[in-house]
C-alpha cells in the first residue's frame, strides 16, 4: 500500500513540475471527498488551460506591466495528502500547491510536510521575469531583462510545542542581460552604451529557538547572509558614441565590479501577553555585515580635444556595516477604560572601512586620490499614546514623539600627496504630537478623525520633512448586505534652508462600497482621487555657469476607479465582469523652470484602462470550464511610443478528484 502511495505522489509531482500555468479560476469545483489510500486521504485538483495574448503598440512596455504570453499552462494545481487519524507513519500532511510553472513569467509553488506534534517542513519557490525597456531612460539604453528565483526553506521541531527549534535556509538569484552607459574623459565627453551581464546571488542560513520563561515568550534566531555580485561590461567595437559629431571616441573599454561579503546578524523577540494590569514587548536586532568589492575600469580612446586617452580608474574597499536596532513597547491599563502605551527605539548603522578612488591616466602617468572613512546614523525615538474610551460610542486618543537623529561622516582626500581629512556632523530633533476621535453613534456607524502635527529644526534633506500636518478622517458602515466607506486625507510639508525652499501639499479622497443582495449576486465599487502638488528650488549647471534661484514644479490629480459584478446562476454558471480604469489629469501649474525642458515634465497625463470578463460553468459535479478575458490600454501624452493596447485572455478546465 506505501509503494502505490509513493508512485501516485511521484507521478504527481513531476506532473506539476512539468507543465505551466496562469491565472486559475477563482470558482469551486463541488465536493470533493479525494481517495482513501492505506491510513492516508490524497486529494487533487488540476487547470490546465491555454492563454492567449495579441498587442498592438509598444511591446516591451507591455512587458513590463503585464508580461502574459502566448501558450498551453498549467494555470494552478494542488495536491494534498493527509493521515486519516492524525497518526501516519512519517508524516500526517503533505501539501504542495503551483501557480504558473513553466512558461508564465511569474511562477509560484508552495510545499509543506508536517508530522503532527514532531516537526514541520515549508518550501516556498518563486520565479519572476523582469523586463522593463526604458525608454523613459536613455532612450532603452539602460533596458533590463533578468530573471529572479527565490526559495525559503524552515523546519520546525515541535511546532506544537511549548519549546520550538527553528532551522532554515534562503537563496535569491537574480540572472539576465542589461545594457547601460558610461561618460568618459570628463563631465563635458560622450555616453557610450555597453552591454552588462547580470549575476546576483544571496544565501542566508539560520537557526533559533522559542521557549516561554516565566510568563515571558523568547525567540531568538541567528543568521548568516552571503552575497556576491557580479556585472562585467564591455564595449563590443570601436564607437564614436551617442553623439557622433564630437571628437570623443572609444576604442576599447572593459569593466570589471565584483562585490561581495557576509552578514552574520542576531535576532531577540520578548513578548509578555497582555496581563491585568501590564504588557511588554521587546525586540533587538544586531549585524556585522563585511562586504570586499572592485572596481576596475579601462579606457582607450579620444577625448573631446581630439587628444588620445588611456585611463584606468580602480576603486576598492573592504567595509564594515554594523547595524543595532531595539525597540521596547510597555503597554499600561490602569482601568479598563485607559491604555497608556509608550514605545523607545534605537536605531544605530555605521559605515566604515577603507575605501579609495584612484584614477590613472596612462598616457601622463597623473593620479588622483579620494578615501572614504566612515558614516553613522544614530537614531533615537520615543513615543507616549494614550487612549479613553469615555463611552461605549466615544474614544479619544493623544500622542507625543520625540526623534533625536545624528549623522557624521569622516572623508579623507589627497592633493598633490598631502593627505587631510573632512569631518561633517549633523543633528536632527523631531517634536511631533497627534490626536483623534473615534465615534460609533449606532452600531453599524463608525466615524474616526486623527491629526498629526510635527515640527523637524535640521532636515537632512531639501525635500524632507520640516513644518508639516496631516488630518484625516475615515467614515465606514456595515450592516445587512451593505458596506460602505470613506476616506479623507490631507497632507502638507514645508522646508526652507539655505539653498532654497520646498513645498508639498496632498489631498486624498475615496470612497468604497459592495452590496450583496442574494448569496448568488454581488456589487462592488470604489473611487479615489490623489491630489499632488510640489514646489522644490533647483541649483544645476548649464553651459559650464552655475544657475541659482529656479524652481521644479509637479502637479498631480490621479483619478481611480473601478466596479465589479459577480452572478451565479442556479450555481451551476459563474460570472464575472469588472472594469479599473487609471487616470492622472496632470493640470496647468503656473510658473515652474526657466528651462522649457523642465517645464515640459511638469506634469505627467496618462490613462490605464483594464475591463475583464471571466465566466466558469460546472460540467460535472467535479469538472469545471472557465474562459477569461481582459483588455489592456495604456497611453501617456509625455512619451506616446510607450502606449499600448493588449487583448489577453485564457481558457481551462478545472478538474478535482
Amino acid at each position: 500500500m506505501r509503494i502505490r502511495l509513493l508512485g501516485i505522489l511521484l507521478g504527481c509531482g513531476f506532473l506539476v513540475w512539468g507543465q505551466p500555468p496562469a491565472a486559475p479560476t477563482d470558482e469551486k469545483v463541488g465536493e470533493a471527498r479525494g481517495e482513501n489510500i492505506g491510513n492516508y486521504n490524497l486529494l487533487q485538483s488540476w487547470e490546465v488551460g491555454y492563454r492567449f495574448r495579441e498587442v498592438d503598440g509598444n511591446l516591451g512596455k507591455y512587458r513590463s506591466d503585464v508580461n502574459y504570453g502566448n501558450g498551453i499552462r498549467l494555470l494552478g494545481s494542488r495536491l494534498a495528502v493527509r493521515s486519516r487519524d492524525g497518526h501516519g507513519s512519517w508524516m500526517d500532511e503533505l501539501v504542495l500547491s503551483t501557480q504558473g510553472l513553466g512558461n508564465d513569467p511569474y511562477q509560484f509553488a508552495n510545499l509543506r510536510i508536517a508530522k503532527n506534534g514532531l516537526y514541520r517542513y515549508d518550501l516556498v519557490w518563486r520565479s519572476s521575469e523582469y523586463f522593463n525597456p526604458a525608454l523613459a531612460i536613455a532612450n532603452g539604453l539602460h533596458a533590463t531583462n533578468t530573471n529572479r528565483q527565490m526559495q525559503d526553506h524552515d523546519f520546525t521541531l515541535f511546532p506544537q510545542g511549548r519549546v520550538r527549534f527553528f532551522l532554515g535556509f534562503s537563496r535569491n538569484v537574480q540572472e539576465g542581460s542589461a545594457l547601460t552607459t558610461v561618460n568618459v574623459f570628463d563631465v563635458r565627453g560622450d555616453e557610450f552604451p555597453l552591454f552588462a551581464d547580470v549575476h546576483r546571488r544571496q544565501n542566508e542560513v539560520r537557526f533559533g529557538n522559542e521557549l516561554k520563561v516565566l510568563g515571558v515568550k523568547v525567540n531568538w534566531m541567528q543568521s548568516w547572509e552571503f552575497y556576491r555580485e557580479e556585472m562585467p561590461a564591455a564595449l563590443a567595437g570601436a564607437s564614436a558614441g551617442n553623439n557622433t559629431t564630437d571628437r570623443t571616441t572609444l576604442s576599447g573599454f572593459l569593466r570589471d565590479s565584483p562585490y561581495k561579503g557576509n552578514t552574520p546578524s542576531f535576532r531577540l523577540n520578548l513578548f509578555r501577553e497582555k496581563g491585568e494590569h501590564w504588557a511588554v514587548n521587546g525586540r533587538f536586532s544586531w549585524s556585522a555585515g563585511s562586504r570586499n568589492f572592485t572596481f576596475d575600469e579601462t579606457a582607450l580612446g579620444t577625448d573631446r580635444f581630439g587628444g588620445a586617452r588611456n585611463r584606468q580608474v580602480l576603486v576598492s574597499g573592504n567595509a564594515r556595516r554594523p547595524v543595532a536596532t531595539g525597540n521596547l513597547t510597555l503597554s499600561l491599563f490602569p482601568t479598563a477604560k485607559l491604555t497608556i502605551t509608550n514605545h523607545t527605539g534605537f536605531h544605530s548603522t555605521r559605515m566604515e572601512g577603507d575605501s579609495s578612488y584612484v584614477e590613472l591616466e596612462n598616457a601622463s602617468l597623473t593620479t588622483a586620490y579620494v578615501n572614504f572613512d566612515y558614516l553613522g546614523i544614530r537614531n533615537i525615538t520615543n513615543a507616549t499614546d494614550a487612549q479613553y474610551q469615555a463611552k461605549p460610542w466615544i474614544t479619544i486618543r493623544g500622542g507625543y514623539q520625540y526623534s533625536n537623529r545624528q549623522i557624521r561622516s569622516v572623508e579623507q582626500v589627497t592633493v598633490e600627496n598631502f593627505p587631510f581629512s573632512v569631518r561633517t556632523e549633523q543633528t536632527n530633533k523631531l517634536n511631533a504630537g497627534v490626536a483623534g476621535i473615534r465615534l460609533k453613534p449606532w452600531k453599524p456607524f463608525t466615524v474616526s478623525v486623527d491629526g498629526e502635527l510635527g515640527r523637524q529644526d535640521r532636515p537632512f534633506f531639501p525635500t524632507s520633512e520640516k513644518n508639516y500636518h496631516a488630518v484625516s478622517a475615515r467614515a465606514s458602515y456595515r450592516q445587512g448586505p451593505w458596506t460602505l466607506s470613506a476616506l479623507a486625507k490631507s497632507y502638507t510639508n514645508n522646508n526652507s534652508t539655505s539653498l532654497f525652499a520646498h513645498s508639498a501639499r496632498v489631498r486624498q479622497y475615496s470612497f468604497d462600497g459592495s452590496w450583496m443582495p442574494r448569496d448568488w449576486f454581488s456589487l462592488d465599487a470604489g473611487y479615489s482621487k490623489i491630489h499632488s502638488y510640489t514646489a522644490t528650488g533647483l541649483a544645476y549647471f548649464l553651459a559650464s555657469a552655475q544657475i541659482n534661484g529656479d524652481q521644479s514644479l509637479f502637479l498631480s490629480n490621479l483619478h481611480t476607479g473601478h466596479l465589479g459584478a459577480h452572478f451565479s446562476i442556479k450555481g451551476r454558471v459563474d460570472l464575472y465582469a469588472g472594469l479599473s480604469l487609471t487616470r492622472d489629469a496632470g493640470g496647468s501649474p503656473q510658473g515652474g523652470s526657466t528651462l522649457a525642458l523642465l517645464r515640459s515634465v511638469q506634469t505627467f497625463p496618462m490613462g490605464f484602462d483594464a475591463p475583464l470578463a471571466r465566466i466558469s460553468v460546472k460540467i460535472l459535479p467535479k469538472l469545471r470550464w472557465n474562459a477569461g478575458y481582459q483588455y489592456y490600454r495604456y497611453r501617456e501624452d509625455l512619451l506616446p511610443l510607450q502606449n499600448y493596447r493588449a487583448n489577453t485572455g485564457y481558457t481551462s478546465v478545472l478538474w478535482t478528484f
